[in-house]
């Protein structure tokens, strides 16, 4: 069966975390070589994003965007508290779809596909679905 799902422990409240790596190994382990890979993220405070990675500063530019757009402390009803962080997991999605072309995932030069926690720190799961 060519579905994954790899564990992950985030370690602050808003983070981007490089999961290629782990998507690329689970399309390599599938043995697809040409076909679609689904990443998804099962988290109602968490999403799946793909931008570029050679900068480190984009993705906390992206973060410090969301925070201004999003904050924290905005007179949410939810009872629990991390409102904000449900408003920014459904404005990024919980997930991603990348062609794969010879058994690689086919990103742009600069593009990595993160994990977006906007609720940390948590034990969190990815899941992958692969489809030739």
């Amino acid at each position: 069966m060519n579905q994954h799902e790899f564990q992950l422990k985030t370690q602050s409240r808003d983070a981007f975390v490089d999961i290629t790596g782990k998507v690329q190994q689970a399309v390599e382990d599938s043995g697809v070589s040409h076909g679609i890979c689904l990443v998804y993220c099962p988290h109602t405070t968490a999403g799946i994003t793909i931008n570029e990675n050679a900068d480190p500063d984009v993705p906390k530019d992206i973060m410090m965007a969301l925070d201004r757009t999003y904050p924290w402390e905005a007179g949410y009803r939810h009872a629990e508290g991390n409102a904000a962080a449900h408003v920014k997991a459904s404005f990024m999605g919980s997930s991603a779809q990348v062609i794969i072309s010879e058994g690689r995932l086919l990103l742009g030069t600069w593009q990595s596909v993160f994990f977006c926690e906007f609720d940390g720190p948590r034990n969190r799961r990815v899941q992958i679905k692969i489809t030739a």
